[in-house]
Parts: C-alpha cells; sequence; structure tokens
C-alpha cells in the first residue's frame, strides 16, 4: 500500500525554508524571480506562487510589490514578563515603541461571561491595546475589567492607570492572585487583521485571570503576540524552608 504523494509545492516550500533556515539565503536577500524559480524547478508558476505563499504566512519571505519576494528580516523582540502581568521595563520604555488604546463597555457574553464569573450581559469596560514599532505589529492586548471595579482614572488619557495599559499591565490593585495560561496557535482572522500577519503564521496567546483576596475576578485579559515578535519570562518564587515557623 502506497502513502499520499504530497503536493509538490510543499517540497519546493520545504526546499527554500531550509536553505533561509540554514543561512544559505540571508535575511534581506532577494529571492531570484517567479520565472527563474519555476524553470528551475520544473514547475508552473501557480505552484510555485502557493510555495511562495506557504513561506510568507510563516514570516520567512515577503513579497514587496514590484520588487520581488525577499527573505524576511528578523523582528526585533519585546518581551513579556509572567506574574506581573506587563511587558518588561525596558520594553515598555522603549521610544519607538508605541501603544494605541480604545475603550469601550461592552456586555458580557458567554466566554467573557465564564471567564470573569459575572452573569450574562454584566457591563463591561474593554481595552483594545496594540503595540506597535514603526510598520511593525508586536501584540494585541484585550482587557476586560466589570464596570464597577473599573477604575475612574482609567479613563483619563494622562492618568498612571490609563498609562499602564500602554504596558498591557494589570489595572487597578495588585490582585491577590493572577493564572495565566500560554498557548500556542494559529491566529483568528480578527487577530491576523489586526496584527498583519498570515493565517498560518504561529502566535503565543495568554489568557490572563486576577482575582482578588476575595476571589473575585478583577480582570481578564486575552493577550496575543506573532510567535517571531515576542519572548516571554517566568520566575518561580520559591518559599525558604528555613524561614518557616512551625505552629
Amino acid at each position: 500500500m502506497t502513502g499520499t504523494v504530497p503536493p509538490r509545492h510543499h517540497d519546493i516550500a520545504a526546499d527554500l525554508r531550509q536553505q533561509i533556515t540554514t543561512g544559505r539565503l540571508q535575511p534581506g536577500e532577494r529571492l531570484p524571480s517567479e520565472t527563474v524559480l519555476a524553470q528551475r524547478y520544473a514547475i508552473s508558476t501557480v505552484t510555485l506562487r502557493r510555495a511562495l505563499s506557504a513561506l510568507q504566512g510563516e514570516g520567512l519571505v515577503e513579497k514587496i510589490h514590484g520588487k520581488g519576494n525577499f527573505v524576511r528580516r528578523p523582528h526585533r523582540k519585546i518581551m513579556y514578563v509572567g506574574g506581573w502581568g506587563t511587558l518588561d521595563p525596558w520594553t515598555a520604555a522603549e521610544p519607538a515603541l508605541r501603544v494605541s488604546v480604545r475603550s469601550s463597555t461592552v456586555p458580557a457574553h458567554g466566554d467573557l461571561a465564564t471567564l470573569l464569573n459575572v452573569p450574562l450581559g454584566s457591563p463591561l469596560a474593554e481595552f483594545s491595546c496594540l503595540s506597535i514599532e514603526g510598520e511593525t505589529l508586536h501584540g494585541l492586548a484585550r482587557i476586560y475589567v466589570p464596570r464597577d471595579l473599573t477604575p475612574a482614572a482609567v479613563l483619563d488619557d494622562d492618568s498612571a492607570d490609563r498609562q499602564a495599559l500602554t504596558r498591557f499591565a494589570v489595572l487597578g490593585p495588585q490582585p491577590a492572585t493572577t493564572q495565566e495560561t500560554v498557548c500556542t496557535r494559529p491566529p483568528t482572522p480578527d487577530e491576523s487583521s489586526a496584527l498583519r500577519i498570515g493565517t498560518a503564521a504561529p502566535v503565543l496567546a495568554v489568557t490572563r485571570v486576577s482575582t482578588d483576596s476575595a476571589g473575585r475576578v478583577v480582570e481578564a485579559a486575552l493577550l496575543t503576540f506573532p510567535g517571531d515578535r515576542v519572548d516571554a519570562v517566568f520566575t518561580t518564587h520559591h518559599a525558604n524552608p528555613e524561614r518557616q515557623t512551625s505552629a
């Protein structure tokens, strides 16, 4: 019994991918024209464009209109600090990095109601934050706070609370607990559009839920970063047994 032969464009994409990842094709280098590549691989230009499209979706190749296909230069990475719920101080203070913030009031739909443990339709303050450096999008954050817990000052553009949003930070007083669930996955169509990435490019997704000492959820955040533009660091603090006293 013979296996299914993969489409030809998969083989072409794999060969070009290997040339890029091993350094035979350097960042910023222009690939041969599509006609030349099609002749080299003895395929049609339609098949070649499918291979190039796959590499573009992975962030390895970018097509510049009127100039051709180029090996994409690596993006400068930002850093997300788990536990603190913020971009690291160096990233947040980087002059070239700016964060646009848009706020609104939305009703809690099914997923949000479950995440924040509130009744369906409860009013939530939603803050949509997008970090931008030049033409590069580094991250998308959607932060939700029960409307009755939203700090009044956070709606003031010049307030310290509002500026916390430019670091994707937890709003309001420091919570008693913060739980972060991290995964990699393909972007949703909305994320792909907002971050200007291909639908096949992986993203790092962080779901952050903060609660107060009474166990009430005071904030939920959905953070999405293109996988090639972020590092995340998580630090575990261990209790010192010698400092613990017996009852």
